[in-house]
């Protein structure tokens, strides 16, 4: 499980990094879609490359896996296209404070019915308190920022 976190820390370290680099690649080439497709590209490189060293065989069970499975890339698609868009104007910090609400409230609604084969965690009034300090918390590292 250590090693879980971690990889989830990295991740979430990764995220805001993504979402400055691309923004600036976006703004700087004047087309946030363009920036999207390029982003994608090499993200696709990665996953196959990262496929050929894992196990390629696994491709032969996707033709049996329920069809809503799929909507995750045009979630993933809708992220990058709109936080390479958004993150010049409002920046990247307040973007991803954005982010990270929804991720919480999703995240949460998620684990409390138990969606998409999720393990069931309910929200109990504990846990919502400890999504709204989360919140609270992430909303004060932005108040100077958001004037």
């Amino acid at each position: 499980m250590p090693t879980q976190v971690l990889i989830m820390f990295a991740a979430g370290i990764g995220i805001p990094i993504l979402a400055a680099l691309n923004a600036r690649l976006g703004a700087n080439i004047g087309s946030p879609a363009a920036a999207a497709t390029v982003l994608f590209i090499v993200a696709f490189a990665a996953a196959v490359l990262t496929l050929l060293v894992t196990g390629p065989e696994a491709l032969r069970a996707i033709p049996g896996q329920p069809r809503h499975l799929f909507f995750a890339g045009v979630l993933v698609a809708f992220y990058v296209l709109s936080i390479t868009f958004v993150a010049p104007s409002l920046g990247v910090g307040n973007a991803v404070f954005f982010v990270l609400v929804g991720q919480l409230v999703s995240s949460a609604v998620i684990d409390h019915f138990g969606l998409f084969g999720a393990q069931v965690h309910p929200v109990t009034g504990l846990r919502l308190t400890g999504i709204a300090v989360m919140g609270l918390g992430v909303a004060i590292t932005q108040m100077s920022v958001m004037r």
